[in-house]
């Protein structure tokens, strides 16, 4: 008995050099919602549930979500489209043409039809389906003019937010050529905005709390070389602060930045003034004034925030950063502090060009921690070099916290490496013949396995382009058509369908008042042919 088990070997029949294959649709229907209006469509046959807690916990994955495609591939079109017509969650999207918004805001005004448990649309007592329009919310870094205000300031609650503020702002406003966070000049610049900041925070009044201010208070910040005594009108105003609390928090920061000598301060200020150099243009400046985004109750309400920026010119994209930043903490903080770690309404942040947006501080942190808050990010990239060049090591932290990978097409040597290594080696049979020629003629047929990439590299780079390679944790791969929009139901809706279904977001944003006919309003009637 014991010489048999010595002896004993362990087979693996079919799969002795990998068991790589895929995915076919009963693997899928764990991952998804039996109501379909629950679910994220992903390919024309899968799809994730928007449910956090399924009735299997095996089956629960994170809503973060890898989207990789190169140029035409159809990220738009195949993936963020169809997430937006499920109208199940609030949506923060970036829009780097400006065109997501005309294509299907007048779908989201229309709003998501109040289903019951089972998807059915549910009834008013006249017989009508009862509809939930969105609050569409728009931030235009291309014109300026089609955009809402938005104000850093106005969700600044605690010193805590004013480093996060100050943190970034340097990530985004730096130049090519600037070196690491250690740099002597970047922790001076630092200590200066957070003195300011604070300072406006703090004593301000509600109008003067915007980056108008800080530009002000530096402008008046005069240094001069020869006269180390001098004092500008922003050093009295610390001083003034200082007699009434020593300890104040902006007190604390500008005198550290005050040892610095004059020389040094006007180098300082000289490097501030070109770092926020983008808010000497005054339609920027009125923009930021005041705000009309309200960030904190998009996890309150239906609600759809368009963040639109230019795919050529990254100029203003470190807005667009800072507003994702900002909402990122603002949401997670709320949902713990007043919903019990919950928010009542999932958001997805649908990152499209996500790596031309700019940095987001500590967001591999970030996505790492947002899944119980009931938010969720979904990275759109042309390839995954992009995210490696932006987030240096924090990129395979950011991949690896998003459960579901789908790979619309694309032929970069690091992107197609990558994919065909995760999907892994499936095992094939392979027959040898021989054939040997003298005086008499003799034939050999040899069989043997050996291990195959399941998709080699130079064929995902051929891959045809209306197929996609789909990857769940814990799951097979899949290898799918990717989604018709035509056949969705709210398609009908979007301007692709019907021309005349484009938005008009600027009408929204500065709406002309018609008064209803039971109002009472003061008519003023105004002489234009008198005046000069």
């Amino acid at each position: 008995m014991w010489e048999k088990q010595q002896n004993s070997k362990k087979f693996r029949k079919g799969v002795e050099y990998g068991s790589a294959r895929w995915g076919d649709k009963d693997e899928i229907k764990p991952y998804m919602s039996e109501n379909p209006w629950l679910n994220i469509p992903l390919t024309a046959t899968e799809s994730i549930t928007m449910e956090s807690r399924p009735k299997n916990p095996k089956y629960a994955r994170n809503k973060n979500i890898l989207v990789i495609g190169g140029s035409g591939s159809g990220k738009t079109r195949f993936f963020v489209k169809p997430s937006l017509m499920q109208l199940n969650c609030s949506y923060v999207i970036t829009d780097p043409k400006g065109t997501l918004i005309g294509e299907t805001g007048k779908l989201l005004k229309r709003g998501a039809p109040k289903r019951d448990k089972t998807g059915k649309p549910i009834r008013g007592k006249d017989g009508k389906i009862i509809y939930q329009p969105y609050v569409i919310k728009v931030l235009n870094t291309i014109n300026f003019s089609k955009s809402l205000h938005y104000n850093p300031f106005a969700y600044i609650k605690s010193e805590k937010d004013i480093l996060k503020l100050v943190t970034v702002i340097m990530a985004n406003t730096k130049g090519d050529g600037e070196k690491e966070n250690q740099d002597f000049w970047y922790k001076a610049e630092r200590l200066l905005y957070t003195a300011l900041i604070a300072y406006i925070w703090y004593e301000g009044d509600e109008d003067e709390k915007n980056f108008s201010t800080l530009l002000d208070l530096l402008n008046e910040s005069e240094v001069r070389e020869e006269d180390e005594e001098f004092k500008n009108p922003v050093d009295l105003l610390f001083e003034e602060l200082e007699e009434q609390d020593p300890e104040h928090f902006a007190v604390r920061q500008y005198r550290k930045y005050k040892l610095a000598a004059g020389k040094t301060a006007k180098s300082i200020l000289v490097s501030c003034g070109a770092r926020l150099a983008p808010f000497d243009i005054r339609e920027l400046r009125e923009i930021m004034s005041y705000d009309e985004m309200e960030l904190d109750m998009i996890g309150n309400r239906l609600t759809a925030l368009f963040l639109i920026m230019s795919d050529t010119d990254t100029t203003f994209n470190f807005v667009i950063a800072m507003l994702q930043s900002q909402l990122f903490n603002l949401l997670c903080d709320k949902a713990d502090d007043k919903y019990g770690g919950r928010l009542p309404i999932h958001v997805r942040v649908i990152c499209d060009e996500f790596a031309n947006t700019g940095q987001i501080p500590q967001f591999d942190k970030l996505i790492a921690t947002i899944r119980s808050r009931e938010i969720s990010a979904s990275i759109i990239l042309q390839s995954q070099s992009q995210l490696k060049t932006l987030y240096k090591d924090a990129a395979d932290t950011i991949v690896g916290n998003c459960d579901t990978t789908l790979f619309l097409g694309g032929k970069e040597k690091t992107t197609l490496k990558e994919i065909s290594e995760i999907l892994g080696k499936e095992t094939i049979d392979l027959y040898n013949t021989s054939e040997t020629r003298s005086n008499q003629k003799s034939y050999g047929l040899n069989y043997q396995k050996l291990g195959k990439q399941l998709m080699t590299e130079d064929e995902i780079a051929v891959m045809d382009g209306g197929k996609c390679i789909l990857q769940i944790r814990g799951a097979r791969p899949f290898f799918s058509d990717k989604y018709d929009i035509t056949k969705h139901p709210h398609y009908r809706y979007l301007a692709d369908a019907d021309p005349k279904n484009w938005y008009r977001s600027d009408k929204e944003i500065h709406p002309m008042y018609l008064p209803k006919p039971e109002e009472e309003v003061e008519v003023i009637e105004v002489d234009l042919s008198q005046a000069e």
